[in-house]
């Protein structure tokens, strides 16, 4: 059995216990060791976050700008992603808060796991250069000491973008400095995950039992709102394709066609690495130039990932409703900051580790509580399957609307 499948079901262990312990008596002193017990073991995931961060952004620019080689197919490229990426944030941000206005989550339940009193209330007012001074830290070691995880963010991006612009032997220390960061949290991440069943039942049961057999309701509500957002995500790639794609609905057709191979990959494997050869097909099928495949698909796979933002802000925005917290706008700004970060940082990584790196880091920036995440992490199995599916769908699309672009731009001017 592995790993994420044994914390779902301490998950549903603990859930069950602390439903029912109630009933049988000694429900505090249980409260009294699993409470600390859970927070103990969420303490330790939390303080890998900044350096854990800080090491997978660096390396993650560093080698996007490496990847990109300044060709004209790999600039378009990256300027396509960065927009669909934004796409993707935005989506999130009109589509669930809409979504859980027309269908809230059981706030009952949801109370008693938070600790939170139900109800929507928004955030005070944000000065708004209060709020650009805080994207600038002038001390970077105090915001550090802090966990501010944005400043953090904005400032080891920027230094990952000025050592693009060194040489190649200045540029090497300081990538074997933060890939061996990186590796070194990995490292400790594992260790830290061994414990993640008793960590994950400990936390699981003191939900349970201050909010019982709920509990139970505000996860599987959680799994749809999260499913939902991501299958009508993929569902705009689909009408992005007949857009933009040529041919219309009937392009698209044959696009949904040529991608299901590599759909059917993803969902069994979970991996969009491992689809690539299924996609490198189906661009055959749409005879897609492969001088744009060949540089667009390594590329796509590696760095963009279109349902990272949409999922990780839809997580947030969930967690934040569960708490009785609506972002404003300028929060929402620092989320789809955060977001877009952790998309290209976080490739390549198991999706235990990617959820948590991703999404506590837009947590902070939104001001919303990290506490429930490790819970939500133990039910990511189906949710992970619609984002690998995304993904899929997205790199397709994408090679396929820039080989049209770039083939109407290099044609030659009618006479």
């Amino acid at each position: 059995m592995n790993l994420t499948a044994k914390i779902f079901l301490a998950l549903v262990a603990g859930l069950a216990v602390g439903a029912v312990l109630p009933d049988v008596g000694g429900s505090d002193a249980v409260l009294a060791i699993a409470e600390p017990l859970g927070n103990l073991w969420l303490q330790a995931l939390q303080m890998t976050i900044i350096p854990l961060i800080a090491g997978l952004l660096f390396t993650g620019i560093a080698e996007s700008i490496g990847t990109a080689g300044g060709g004209k197919v790999a600039a378009a490229a990256l300027f396509s992603f960065l927009v669909l990426l934004l796409f993707s944030a935005t989506w999130a941000i009109l589509f669930v808060p809409a979504l859980l206005e027309y269908w809230p989550a059981p706030l009952q339940a949801a109370a008693a796991l938070t600790g939170a009193a139900p109800g929507a209330v928004a955030a005070g007012p944000i000065n708004v250069g209060d709020w650009l001074l805080s994207l600038v830290p002038a001390n970077v070691f105090k915001v550090l000491a802090a966990g501010d995880m944005l400043p953090v963010v904005v400032f080891v991006a920027a230094f990952a973008l000025a050592a693009g612009q060194l040489p190649a032997r200045q540029q090497a220390p300081l990538l074997a400095f933060f890939d061996a960061l990186k590796d070194a949290m990995l490292v400790l991440v594992g260790w830290i995950f061994v414990a993640a069943p008793i960590g994950v039942f400990a936390l699981a049961l003191t939900v349970g039992l201050k909010a019982g057999i709920g509990a139970f309701g505000v996860l599987a509500h959680y799994v749809a709102v999260l499913v939902l957002v991501q299958v009508t995500l993929i569902l705009l790639v689909y009408g992005l394709m007949a857009l933009f794609g040529g041919g219309g609905i009937a392009g698209m057709g044959r696009f949904a066609r040529a991608v299901l191979p590599a759909q059917a990959v993803a969902v069994s494997t979970q991996s969009s690495i491992a689809a690539l050869p299924a996609i490198y097909e189906g661009a055959e099928r749409l005879a897609l130039p492969e001088s744009v495949s060949r540089v667009v698909l390594p590329l796509a796979v590696s760095i963009f990932r279109i349902t990272s933002p949409c999922a990780n802000i839809a997580v947030v925005l969930y967690v934040g409703h569960l708490n009785g917290i609506a972002p404003g706008p300028l929060a929402l700004a620092a989320g789809v900051i955060a977001a877009l970060a952790a998309a290209v940082s976080t490739g390549g990584l198991p999706g235990s580790i990617t959820f948590l790196a991703a999404t506590v880091p837009i947590a902070n920036a939104m001001g919303v509580p990290v506490a429930a995440l490790p819970l939500l992490l133990a039910v990511e199995l189906l949710p992970d399957i619609f984002r690998t599916l995304g993904n899929v769908t997205a790199d397709l699309a994408v090679t396929s609307i820039l080989s049209k672009r770039l083939k109407l731009e290099s044609a030659p001017a009618p006479v």
